[in-house]
C-alpha cells in the first residue's frame, strides 16, 4: 500500500486519560491481532531472537560479561525502535488488511530523520546506562569475574554482589523509565505522522503524566513479558515481542485519539 506523507505539524495533540485496566485490554487486542497474522509476526520475532542470541553468544565467548548484562538491560531501552514493523502490522490490521512479511520488514516511514533523532536520544540514554553499569561493577568489587558462573555467584552469594544488583536495579530502572516516558507513544507517532521529534517526545511524556498509574502497569507488563521471553533462552521472545509491539500500537491509538487522520 502506498504511503502518503501528511503535512508537517508542530501542534501538540490531545492525549486521553485511560483506566488502569487499559494495558490488559491492549494485550488482549494484540493477541487478537496476532491471530490474524501469526506467520509474519513470528518470523519478525524469530529474526529479533536470532540477532539477540548471536550478540549474547559473541559477547560471552569474547569474555565481555559486563557488556552481556548491560546489553540485556539495554534491550528495554531500544526495543521500541525495533518494533517498527509491528506498529505497521497493527496499523494494517486496524484497516482490515493482512500484513505480509515484506510489509513489516521493510517500513519506509521508519527511515525518517525524526526517527533517527529519537533513536539517537535512546542511544545516549543507553550509553549512560552502560557507563553506569561498568562504574557500579567497578565500585562493587576489586575482582574481575571471567566466567558467567563466577559472575552469577558474585551477584547471588556475596554481600557486595547484592549491593551491586540493588544499585544497578535502581539506576537502570530510573533510566529505563526515563526512556519509556520519552518513547512510549513517540515511536509509533513518528512512524505515522509528519511531526517533529520534540512534539512526539513531549506528547509521550504528557501521556505518562496524565496516566501515571496505568502506564506504570503497562511498563511492568512489558518488563514481565520481556523477562519471561529472555528466561526461556530468548525463545519466548518470538511470541512475547510481537505481542508487546502490537499492544504498543493499540496503546498509541488509545492515548493519542486524534492520530487516525494523520496515519501515513
Amino acid at each position: 500500500m502506498d504511503e502518503v506523507a501528511p503535512a508537517a505539524t508542530t501542534r501538540l495533540p490531545d492525549v486521553s486519560t485511560i483506566g488502569v485496566g487499559a494495558p490488559f485490554r491492549w494485550l488482549a487486542g494484540a493477541f487478537s491481532d496476532f491471530r490474524k497474522a501469526p506467520g509474519p509476526c513470528l518470523i519478525y520475532g524469530a529474526i529479533l531472537v536470532a540477532a539477540s542470541v548471536g550478540l549474547a553468544v559473541a559477547l560471552y565467548y569474547a569474555g565481555a560479561l559486563r557488556w552481556l548484562f548491560a546489553a540485556a538491560a539495554g534491550f528495554f531501552l531500544v526495543a521500541p525502535m525495533l518494533a517498527m514493523g509491528l506498529y505497521r502490522a497493527g496499523w494494517m490490521l486496524e484497516k482490515g488488511e493482512k500484513p505480509g512479511i515484506g510489509d513489516i520488514l521493510i517500513v519506509k516511514s521508519a527511515f525518517r530523520a525524526e526517527l533517527l533523532y529519537l533513536g539517537l536520544a535512546l542511544f545516549v540514554i543507553y550509553s549512560i546506562w552502560v557507563e553506569a553499569a561498568h562504574l557500579i561493577y567497578g565500585l562493587s568489587t576489586h575482582k574481575f569475574h571471567k566466567t558467567l558462573p563466577a559472575f552469577v555467584n558474585f551477584m547471588l552469594n556475596e554481600k557486595d554482589g547484592h549491593a551491586m544488583v540493588m544499585t544497578g536495579t535502581l539506576v537502570g530502572g530510573f533510566l529505563a523509565f526515563l526512556a519509556f516516558s520519552v518513547v512510549a507513544v513517540s515511536a509509533p507517532m513518528l512512524l505515522t505522522q509528519k511531526t517533529g521529534v520534540f512534539v512526539a517526545a513531549i506528547t509521550s511524556v504528557r501521556t505518562i503524566a496524565a496516566n501515571f498509574l496505568p502506564m506504570l502497569v503497562w511498563a511492568f507488563l512489558i518488563v514481565a513479558l520481556t523477562l519471561a521471553g529472555i528466561a526461556t533462552g530468548f525463545l519466548g521472545l518470538i511470541l512475547t515481542f510481537p505481542l508487546i509491539g502490537l499492544a504498543s500500537w493499540r496503546a498509541y491509538r488509545d492515548l493519542v485519539p486524534g492520530s487516525s487522520a494523520d496515519l501515513a
